[in-house]
């Protein structure tokens, strides 16, 4: 038998049990995310600040889904319940101390690209840019009178009181209640016969953003999206059909907002393929190398081997001359067939070894003699005192005469390869022959 040297990294035990495949093509279901943020109005009847961190609580649900192969487009199906509101101060102007809030509800679509022909699928922050087409619904309500229904009148002296400032006395001051309780589409109708107009807008959201990657299953977004919306009145004034004139131009709101994302119906992309006997509770022990020789203490037929030695599948150092000696060992390396040698495998005579036997301070018995000569005369290999059966002959890949468990797990390995032309039952056959050796 030749010798083997083998070299290697530690083996990883878990992948004779298990191994882990790459599904080439997942089946992917819709994402789900739940968004918060806050909105701030772009139009007539404009707040005091602009940030766009600052402004009324909103939030959307939304589905996601890929609309391509390359998976390099997302289709975005969501919904959004939020607020707008604005409140203008005009001390030179009274006319223009406006305000209004509105409810929001809308339902849209729209397409996503995350720049997939880029950036690989596994990269942690993925910049996307989006756009879509939406349904908006509103009804604008104003602040106009307090608790005790007293119309509010704004002064140039930058108060607010119960009687116009062109009236006779100077009126009580109030300040104002912040409930939103006039309608003003329907003060629009009643008192100026104006306000027809429809209180439901279609919009179209561009938004741009980055998404962070958790992990396969979630992510986070932060992003901003401005609704560009198709009406002027989502404030009740506008360019013309309102009492109070605005620009020229439709109203807009911008959504500022952190999501969160779960994947939780696609397919996985790794999948766990069980190997034989992976149901089995092995003893740890079947699955040490105490010698670290890479071969595993259950079929190692020479264990305590020096680490660097080399070894055959058995485990066995090579022992070119046969004396019994492993070559690393032996000083005498060529030793002719059938001489007697001493443990470090040099030549001796009958008389030597007699007289190496009278150094001992107890004679050895008679069965151990016969035993130590039996060993010295050998080849120092054990080799299988059952035959492999023919049908599985060719599985001894080292032709040693001994299958060894390299060639167990080779064999099985081949059998799932489908490189074998074995049955189940002799696959069970082969290790149950390895077994009994």
């Amino acid at each position: 038998m030749s010798p083997v040297l083998l070299t290697g990294q530690e083996i990883d035990y878990d992948s004779l049990l298990q191994r882990i495949d790459t599904v080439e093509n997942p089946i992917y279901k819709p994402v789900v995310s739940f968004s918060y943020g806050v909105l701030n109005f772009r139009g007539d009847v404009r707040n005091s600040y602009y940030s766009a961190a600052v402004g009324n609580p909103a939030g959307m649900v939304n589905v996601a889904t890929f609309i391509d192969r390359q998976h390099h487009f997302i289709a975005n199906f969501n919904f959004m319940l939020g607020r707008l509101n604005g409140d203008e101060y005009f001390h030179g102007d009274i006319s223009r101390n406006l305000n209004f809030q509105t409810d929001l509800y809308s339902i849209g679509v729209n397409t996503e690209y995350r720049f997939g022909h880029f950036l690989p699928a596994t990269f942690l922050v993925r910049p996307y840019l989006s756009l879509g087409v939406e349904n908006v619904n509103f009804s604008s309500k104003g602040d106009l009178k307090d608790e005790n229904e007293t119309t509010y009148h704004y002064w140039s002296d930058g108060t607010i009181r119960d009687v116009d400032e062109s009236g006779a006395g100077p009126g009580n001051i109030m300040h104002r209640d912040y409930v939103f309780e006039t309608d003003l589409r329907l003060r629009e109708q009643q008192e100026f016969g104006l306000g027809d107009y429809s209180q439901r807008t279609i919009a179209f959201p561009a938004g741009l953003g980055a998404h962070f990657r958790i992990n396969d299953r979630a992510f986070f977004t932060l992003g901003i999206t401005c609704h560009y919306t198709l009406t002027d009145v989502l404030d009740n004034v506008a360019f013309k059909g309102t009492s109070v004139r605005g620009e020229q131009g439709n109203d807009s709101y911008i959504f500022s907002h952190l999501s969160f994302h779960f994947d939780l119906f696609s397919d996985p992309t790794t999948r766990t393929v069980d190997l034989l006997y992976a149901d089995v509770e092995f003893d740890p022990v079947l699955f040490d190398d105490e010698d670290g020789d890479f071969v595993l203490d259950v079929s190692d037929m020479c264990p305590g081997t020096p680490f660097g030695v080399e070894v055959d599948s058995s485990g066995c150092p090579p022992d070119a001359d046969a004396d019994g000696v492993p070559d690393y060992l032996d000083r005498e390396p060529d030793s002719p067939p059938g001489v007697w040698v001493n443990e470090n495998g040099e030549t001796v005579t009958e008389d030597q070894f007699l007289a190496s036997m009278a150094y001992r301070e107890q004679a050895m018995e008679r069965e151990n003699v016969d035993a130590y000569m039996e060993m010295i005369r050998g080849n120092y290999q054990v080799s299988s005192q059952v035959e492999i059966p023919d049908r599985f002959k060719s599985l001894d890949t080292d032709e040693d005469g001994y299958l060894s468990f390299d060639e167990l797990l080779k064999t099985v390995d081949a059998y799932f390869d489908y490189q074998l032309d074995l049955t189940l039952e002799e696959l069970r056959q082969v290790n149950e022959f390895f077994f009994s050796q």
